[in-house]
């Protein structure tokens, strides 16, 4: 085992030198070809892109169907959430009911007297941790239901709400919001089943620490089913893919437009601009992330709900602004998203634009949000799995949707042509992501920028915040549990703060994208060998729930 994590961060290690190789080969290249030397910015976006773009490559390998280019791992999400709903009966409707009642507290009294959640009783160890110190009796989580749900919430609802969302539709016409709100429905369930295992199979040390997440049930889960070997490498592969996850969706991809909305409303302009915000995010991100996942919680409690508030109401002010437009831009969404004139690839095309940018922004099916979950404070698995339901439906069928229709209204009162990330408007300028999404609030009033500057900046601190905190438990797991391991991580990511900040939309999102859907491939795996455990803790819960009416 020392071996293989010795190899895990000499690939760390290489990835790293290979960039700032680039950069100072780049940089070198530059100054001998011309006497003024490039900008910061464009210094690490030249480092970053190639592989970024090796790195899309593989992740996001595609399948000619139709005529249209169908990544394979949106065919594995999308499939799967399909069948778990199925199978689970569509719990996205049926169980959302108690989904909001656990999550208030309704249920916190059946806890007590109840057995643990942790299958390894019989067991002296497990992955070299004694199970005294696991299995603390008095020890059964660090944060509440609702403190885990907005920990979870401020991993996915960031930047993917409102930059990726307005890629969707650039890219895909209205119609890719209707396939948004699918893929958003579909990923309840798979939140449910994946942050159900996430408590059921963490590990929490003699302090109360927890350590959970796919990395967990895949190495423990599969144990028990005899796939010991699967199951480990499984859980270093997606630990890998976590950390990746956590530099770029979790990080790069939030800072770069946390940056350049920033850069934009104050005419900001120059080669080092992107790497000097970069530089202050980084440092309000590393004051807060130094005190761990309850610290975070504590956070993430009072700014999730107070970003939500902000950027729903500036929303609603829009849409109100141009409710005479409301009738028509559902109308579109409606009938663009089964498009005729398009013909079937045209619909695939939509429909895959639509799934990739819902799963960026809710991350279901990523295993990402289990991690946050796993730390909440239950003998119940299944408590939390249904409390994670609301999540996707928050993030995608809230808040990406009214995004969505201020960009559909804001295209009837000012027109661009739609499929390309960047649209030109009447005043010739070209605008791209969370900068289209700030002129159409300033299209109603002239000083909304501002308002959503300041939701921009909250949703991508939030975010990164708590993938600090997914990719630290996954560092950890490969690399062992010090505070050294701990800090150079820490380390690592603010650094990927600024690398976001200064590289190009295009390079970091590439990069993001890759990532977090690569997670899909050996958390998926895991989905299918355990969901019947997920079956049985449902069934444990609601049992425990009716005997206490």
């Amino acid at each position: 085992m020392q071996s293989f994590r010795s190899l895990l961060l000499g690939l760390f290690v290489f990835f790293l030198n290979f960039g700032f190789s680039q950069a100072d080969s780049l940089q070198t290249n530059a100054v001998a070809t011309d006497a003024q030397a490039i900008g910061i910015d464009q210094q690490i976006d030249n480092a970053f892109k190639p592989f970024a773009e090796f790195i899309g490559s593989i992740v996001l390998y595609s399948v000619p169907i139709s005529g249209t280019q169908v990544p394979i791992i949106v065919m594995i999400l999308s499939l799967g959430g399909l069948f778990f709903s199925i199978y689970f009966g569509f719990p996205s409707i049926r169980k959302f009911g108690l989904a909001l009642r656990v999550v208030q507290g309704k249920y916190d009294d059946i806890e007590s007297g109840a057995k643990d959640v942790h299958p390894e009783a019989n067991l002296n160890t497990v992955d070299g941790d004694i199970v005294d110190t696991i299995k603390a009796e008095n020890h059964h989580g660090e944060v509440s239901h609702f403190q885990a749900l907005a920990t979870a919430v401020s991993g996915t609802v960031g930047l993917g709400n409102i930059a990726g969302v307005t890629i969707a539709i650039s890219l895909g016409g209205p119609g890719a919001t209707f396939w948004m709100i699918v893929s958003g429905l579909l990923g309840m369930t798979l939140k449910f089943v994946e942050c159900t295992l996430g408590v059921q199979y963490r590990d929490i040390n003699d302090k109360g620490v927890v350590f959970g997440g796919p990395m967990y049930y895949l190495s423990k889960g599969l144990k028990e089913k005899g796939y010991i070997g699967l199951g480990k490498f499984l859980a270093a592969f997606f630990a890998v893919l976590c950390i990746g996850g956590s530099f770029g969706g979790g990080n790069a991809a939030q800072s770069n437009q946390a940056a350049a909305q920033i850069a934009s409303l104050f005419g900001m302009s120059g080669g080092s601009s992107g790497f000097f915000i970069g530089l202050g995010i980084a440092v309000l991100v590393g004051i807060t992330i130094i005190g761990g996942i309850k610290r975070i919680a504590t956070v993430t409690e009072m700014l999730v709900p107070l970003m939500a508030i902000i950027y729903i109401l500036a929303c609603l002010v829009v849409i109100g602004g141009n409710i005479s437009y409301i009738d028509e831009a559902f109308s579109q969404i409606f009938q663009q998203a089964f498009s005729p004139q398009a013909g079937l690839g045209g619909l695939i095309g939509v429909l895959v634009i639509g799934f990739r940018r819902a799963a960026f922004s809710n991350e279901a099916g990523a295993g990402s949000a289990s991690i946050a979950h796993s730390a909440v404070k239950t003998k119940y698995s299944a408590s939390e799995g249904l409390v994670s339901l609301l999540e996707p439906f928050i993030d995608t069928v809230v808040i990406c949707t009214l995004t969505a229709l201020v960009i559909v209204i804001f295209n009837n009162v000012s027109p661009f042509e739609y499929g390309a990330q960047q649209v030109m408007l009447s005043d010739g300028k070209i605008y791209e992501g969370a900068t289209l999404t700030s002129m159409a609030f300033a299209s109603t009033i002239s000083w909304f920028p501002y308002v959503l500057t300041i939701a921009i900046f909250l949703f991508a601190v939030s975010t990164m915040i708590s993938w600090s905190y997914y990719g630290q438990q996954a560092w950890m797991y490969l690399f062992g549990k010090s505070k050294a391991m701990e800090m150079t991580y820490k380390v690592l990511f603010l650094l990927f703060i600024i690398i976001g900040a200064s590289a190009k939309m295009d390079s970091v999102w590439g990069f993001s994208d890759a990532m977090i859907l690569a997670m899909v491939f050996p958390n998926m795996i895991g989905l299918l060998f355990l969901f019947p455990v997920v079956k049985q803790q449902l069934v444990r819960y609601e049992d425990a729930i009716k005997g206490h009416k």
